[in-house]
This record gives structure tokens, sequence and C-alpha cells, in this order.
């Protein structure tokens, strides 16, 4: 009797699965203003330099006198002669006429990082993800070691602390530091939980349980965490807003148990079975312990022969080790480092189109109810191959047309416009993100679930380091960045055909499993299109007449 047998004995979508998800619910509010805190901090308002006759001028006059110059923002004026300005020959600016949104004062007006040092925001933001490069492989290996309960609190907190210290820093390199140190957690703190609802419910409420409250949750974090910042009026209160709850994560192992499958996956038979208990008694179900005894047979009988035929214990460059699988691995992290870096890109470039971007920011964030709903109501019809082609397809055309917009259009005129194609762009990105790693989660093999969806989060956020310098791209063409997302974008979508479906599969529990996963497949094999071709078939052989 196999795990999934046992769960469903024990209740796989009852009250442990529902406090489970209320949970992830959290988790998911922290992993969204943690994220993007990288965002909401670094907005960088209209700026000009600084000049002493302007100092008590209004905005509007400011613009004006700083239009008739080739660089409005940057450029130096030694005096101002007749509303018309004197450019100075020699120097740089040193201080700024800020007009500030809602006086919400950001890391980029604080500490300066304008004009020629506004590269120093893409540096410093850029060391977020490679503490996620770090941190991905430390707790992937400890959830692997440790367990995935221990892990997620410690990768929390973990990333609560960088969180904290990033608001105390006055220069780059205490700055790269800390959201180095930020960095750790992610996106470790959303994909260990994400993995153990995964694991604790029904097969065939995954999609809707997983996706409902990603879609609720995250948007709800995204859509008050610009109001959060403009409240609070700085980027150094607005993190403590976001570190502080984490704290919650403190209480989640007095609710919610270790992962069974880890445990059985380590032979730590008498822990599953300990939990697979506490889950029926939190459901109401009375499981006889016959059934726990052959569940432990089961399992101590094909730990046997995984030992006799497979006496190397799995590892994830064991993924590599066998043809099939080693082409399946190698798409699954090139698909992870376009998904990861177009989501990045498309979800902060709020800048320069017309709207604030405080407020275009958390608008577009209600992309991710509908695009929750989406993968719901298309997820188990079309497929995870489908979809994954079908979101990565649509969102790169969107982005390139968003791009074409931004370079022929009038910016200012073309607000709501820009807004809407933002905001659809938002919503492919988020589905192609969102089913990527519910498709990941099932190819993967249990064994190495861990460790394997670690690594390929590190490449994806590996990667991920150069959304800043793609998005900072835009200072000298602004449609730049669309334009290069959405080529990545295309490439991704070809590369969703040479992967196997997974939609009524029975997963890989080894590597062994792995290699063999869905071998019959073809590449244009769909499971929308499979059933009319196969009632087709039915129908035409009904039709045959029987000659005997």
């Amino acid at each position: 009797m196999d795990f999934d047998a046992v769960l469903e004995k024990c209740g796989n979508f009852g009250r442990y699965q529902f406090v489970l998800l209320l949970f992830f619910g959290c988790t998911n509010l922290l992993s969204s203003m943690h994220y993007f805190a990288q965002t909401i901090i670094s907005f960088t308002p209209d700026h000009w330099c600084h000049h002493e006759k302007l100092e008590n001028a209004s905005l509007s006059y400011i613009r004006d006198i700083y239009q008739q110059t080739e660089n409005p923002r940057c450029t130096l004026l030694d005096d101002i002669v007749d509303d018309r300005p004197v450019v100075s020959d020699i120097g740089g600016c040193t201080e700024w006429i800020y007009d500030y949104e809602r006086d919400y004062r950001s890391v980029t007006t604080d500490l300066k990082w304008v004009c020629d040092n506004a590269f120093n925001a893409a540096v410093g933001q850029s060391f977020f993800f490679v503490g996620s490069i770090v941190g991905t492989i430390f707790f992937g290996f400890l959830a692997d070691k440790i367990g995935r309960l221990p892990a997620l609190v410690c990768t929390t907190l973990t990333g609560a602390l960088g969180d904290f210290l990033t608001s105390f820093a006055s220069t780059l390199p205490t700055f790269a530091l800390f959201r180095f140190v930020s960095g750790l957690s992610t996106d470790t703190l959303f994909y260990l939980m994400y993995i153990m609802v995964f694991e604790y419910l029904s097969p065939k409420r995954r999609t809707f349980g997983l996706n409902i409250i990603t879609a609720f949750f995250y948007c709800f974090g995204l859509m008050m965490s610009p109001w959060y910042a403009i409240w609070v009026g700085t980027w150094r209160y607005y993190l403590y807003i976001a570190s502080l709850p984490a704290l919650i994560v403190l209480i989640y192992p007095a609710f919610i148990c270790e992962s069974a499958q880890w445990l059985i996956a380590t032979r730590r038979y008498d822990r599953a079975v300990k939990c697979l208990k506490r889950v029926a008694k939190f459901n109401g179900r009375v499981v006889e312990e016959e059934v726990f005894k052959k569940f432990v047979s089961f399992y101590e009988e094909k730990a046997a022969i995984d030992a006799k035929f497979n006496p190397n214990k799995d590892t994830f460059l064991g993924m590599f080790s066998t043809p099939r699988l080693r082409k399946f691995t190698i798409i699954l992290l090139l698909k992870s480092m376009i998904i990861t870096i177009s989501y990045d890109v498309v979800s902060r470039n709020m800048e320069g189109l017309g709207t604030s971007p405080f407020t275009l920011f958390s608008l577009t964030s209600i992309a991710y109810i509908p695009a929750g709903l989406t993968i719901i109501l298309l997820q188990n019809r079309i497929g995870r191959k489908g979809m994954a082609f079908s979101s990565l397809l649509v969102s790169a055309i969107i982005v390139a047309i968003t791009g074409f917009m931004i370079a022929f259009l009038d910016r200012d005129e073309n607000a709501l416009l820009l807004a809407i194609m933002v905001g659809l762009g938002r919503y492919g990105v988020i589905v192609s993100y969102d089913a990527e790693a519910q498709y990941a989660a099932e190819f993967i093999p249990t064994t190495v679930r861990g460790r394997g969806m670690a690594n390929i989060h590190v490449i994806g956020y590996g990667f991920a380091s150069l959304s800043s310098y793609v998005i900072y791209l835009g200072v000298y063409f602004k449609p730049l960045p669309s334009i290069i997302i959405a080529l990545v974008m295309l490439f991704g979508a070809g590369l969703c055909l040479a992967l196997p479906e997974t939609l009524n599969q029975k997963l890989a529990q080894t590597l062994q499993d792995g290699e063999e996963f869905a071998r019959h497949q073809r590449w244009y094999y769909f499971p929308c299109c499979s059933r009319k071709t196969d009632n087709k078939l039915n129908k035409e052989i009904a039709n045959v007449p029987n000659k005997c």
C-alpha cells in the first residue's frame, strides 16, 4: 500500500489540508512582500539637478526649465537667465530636486543613486539574486537532510533578517551585503512550503488548492505593498513591515507535520506513520493499524529491491546520468532561467510608462487572481505541457507588442493603454511562473525533489541576477527590456514541447522511475488533443462491421 493510498484513508482534502493551505497563504504573503521589496524600495521619482534659483520654484516650472536641456534629469546648470537654462561645461550634479511620489523616500533618492550613480541600484539589487543561489543550494540541501519543516523555518527567518538589516544600509557595500543575506531565502521560503502542501494534497485537488491560495494571498500582499510603503513614507520603515511578520513561521511546527514523503524517502518510516496518524486524527478519520503495517512493509520491500538493483543513492547529479532524464533536466533548468528572468523583468519594469509606478504595480498585481483561476480551469484540461507552452507563447506576443507601443506611442497620452498591456504581460508571466512550479515538482523524482527543485531554482535565480541590468537598459532605449524578454520567452515556449506531460501520470519516486517516465509519449502529445483522437478512433472501431 503506497503513500497516496494511505493518505486517501487518512484524508487528503480535509481539515488538516485546510490548515496547511491557510499557512501556505501566510507564506505567500511573506514571500510577496519579501521578493518585491526589491521593487518597492527602488522606485525612482522624476528628478533634476539642484540649483539655488530653483529652491522655491514649482515643480512645473523646474520641469519646463530642464526640458530645454538635452538630458533633463542630469544636467548641471551654471545659471538661469530669462527662464532659460545656462548649462555648465564642467562638473556634475551632487544634489537633486525630487518629485516625490506622495513624499515617499526610496533607496535611490536617499542614497543619491541617480544619474551617474544610477547603476549602483542595479548592482546592489543583483546581489539579492546572488544570495538566492547560495541560499537555494544550502536550504535545499538542508531540506533533504533535516527535513522540509525546519528548513522552512530557518530560511524564512534568514530572509526577514536580511530585509531588517538592509534598512540600516547607507553605502553600496553594506546594501549589497544585506541584500545578499535577504536573497538567501529566495525562493526557498515559498517552494519548501509548496512541496509540503503538494505532497499532502489529493492529486485531483493540487491544481485548485495550490493555485487559488497563491492567486489570492500573493495578490493581496503585492497590491497592498506599495501603499504600506507610502503610508510609512520611507524604504527603511517599509523593510521593517516586510520583515517582522516572518516571526509567524515559528508557530508552524505546532500545527503542521513534516513531509511524510520525505520521511519515506529517507526511510524514517516510524515518523512517517506518526505524521499520517496525526493527519488522520485531525481529519476525523479512523484508520486501522493494519493499514500502516502494510504501508511500512510496502516501502521496506521497495527499499530492499532498490538497494539490490540500484545500490547507489539517488542524487541530483544522477539526473544527468541517463539520456532521457538528462535531456529533460537540462530543459527544466533552461526553462527556469527563462521564466524567472521574464517574471522579474515584467513585474518590476514599472517606471516611465505614464502612470505612477506605485499605482501601476498595485493595480496590475490583480493579474494574480485571473492567472491563478486560469491554471485551475485549464491546467487539468490541456495538461502541464500545454499550459507551459501556451502561456509562454502568449506572454511573448503581449510583451513584444508592449515594447513596440512604448517605442512609438506617447507614454503620457496612452498611459491607460500601456497599463492594460503591462497588466496582461504580468498575467502571462504569472501563469508561466506558477505552472512551472507544479510541473517541475511533479516531474522530479521524490528522492531528489528537494535538491532538484532547489537546483532548478538556483539556475533560475542565478540568471535572474541579470534582470536588474536588463531593466537598466531602458535608460538607453525604453522598449529594449520588453523586446529582449519577448525573444527569451519565445525560445522558452519552444523548449516546452520537448518535455513529457505529467497530468494523470504516476509520478516518479526514484531516478530509475524518472528515466522511464512517460516513455511512450510523443513531443506533440497534449491530453486535450489525445482525448479527441481517442474518441474518434473508438467511434471508427465501433463502426467497423464484424465479419465474424
